[in-house]
């Protein structure tokens, strides 16, 4: 009996001391709509855009943080909706087909032929925390390219800081929408 009265001690003691784990958040990207253009050069022509490569690690659901230039880690308790590339070519062919400067913008995925591919490279999409500084940075390469000849139309990065008012994941989602928004507006303009 007392073997049992210890047991269940042991269990009430250990059940007090658990702690319960946050829940998982799950964010994505959120902007405005594009503004149409009235005229573009490249209104009578389809436009595939390629899933984002990438220049230094794999792309996941992640939400990653560094404190320094050579240290970098995870959110445990908070992750993007989907793949951080899904997200970006998502949102690029949302922003693109809002602002009907082509005629057709297309997953590369489509078995649609096209005119013209956008392909990007993301160099840094990520929470930095130095010391009292906390931001988002969102750096994307894009190259247009005509699809018959492979010949590079033209190229250009856009790169972005948005601070932070949390240093949470929470604000780094806030700062990190506010550069995509700056992006896929920059990128229209480009492109027009």
């Amino acid at each position: 009996m007392k073997k049992v009265l210890i047991v269940i001690a042991l269990l009430a003691v250990t059940g007090c001391s658990m702690k319960e784990a946050e829940p998982l958040k799950v964010y994505t990207f959120s902007f405005e709509r594009i503004t149409p253009v009235s005229q573009s050069r490249y209104r009578n022509k389809t436009i595939k855009v390629s899933y984002p490569q990438t220049a230094k690690e794999k792309l996941t659901d992640k939400m990653s943080y560094s404190y320094s230039s050579s240290e970098r880690g995870f959110y445990q308790n908070s992750k993007w909706f989907n793949n951080l590339g899904k997200l970006v070519q998502g949102s690029v062919i949302q922003a693109l087909d809002e602002s009907r400067i082509f005629k057709a913008v297309l997953p590369y995925e489509s078995t649609a032929g096209e005119d013209l591919r956008l392909e990007s490279t993301i160099f840094d999409f990520s929470h930095h925390v130095r010391g009292d500084a906390s931001y988002a940075v969102v750096s994307i390469r894009f190259s247009l390219i005509e699809t018959y000849t492979g010949e590079l139309i033209k190229t250009r990065r856009f790169s972005y800081r948005e601070d932070t008012v949390t240093t949470d994941a929470e604000g780094y989602v806030k700062a990190s929408n506010k550069a995509m928004e700056r992006l896929l507006n920059d990128l229209a303009a480009w492109l027009r």
